[in-house]
Order: C-alpha cells, then structure tokens, then sequence
C-alpha cells in the first residue's frame, strides 16, 4: 500500500464550489482499480489550499491505472477548473505507524 499527497491551491472565492465538486469526485475515484481510501483536509492557514491523501495498492495502480483511464479524465473534469496551479503530487510508503 502506497499513500498518495496531493497539495491543492485552489482559485479565491471558489472553495466552496470546489467542495461540492470535490464531493462529485469522490464517487468517481472510489471506482478505481486499486483505490482503497481517501482524506480530504482544508488548511486552517491558507484556506485555498487543500491536501488529499488518497491510499493506493501501488503506485502503479495510481500512475498507470487510474491517471491513464477514462475514470481518471471524469475525475479531472470535475475539480480541474478550480486549481489556481498544477496539483503537487507525491507517493509515500509507509514505515511506522502509532494510532492516534
């Protein structure tokens, strides 16, 4: 299992549409091959800014299945008119784990 960090600037005035957007998506992503879960978290500082952690098999179910699907052009066309810049995307395997 692999952790997928995406940091989301969004245009001014448009988090709360972003939000219902995003809501849109969640749908569409969770039928990916290999998706196993998401969190999605606003910025207290920045409030135009946003992470998604997004957990994946591999990061090959990620980068070759999902990005290179039709489900991935859906997932896109929802959110994409609202990124005031390219997402920073990342992938991360875990070493330690305590339970909050």
């Amino acid at each position: 299992m692999i952790l997928e960090l995406a940091i989301l600037h969004i245009k001014e005035e448009e988090s709360s549409a972003f939000e219902q957007s995003l809501e849109k998506a969640q749908a569409v992503i969770q039928q990916a091959e290999g998706y196993l879960g998401h969190q999605f978290q606003q910025c207290i500082e920045e409030p135009n800014k946003y992470i998604l952690l997004i957990h994946w098999q591999s990061v090959e179910a990620h980068e070759e299945g999902f990005r290179k699907s039709a489900l991935f052009t859906e997932w896109r066309g929802l959110i994409g008119t609202y990124f005031a810049a390219p997402p920073e995307v990342q992938h991360y395997q875990m070493k330690f784990e305590h339970n909050l």
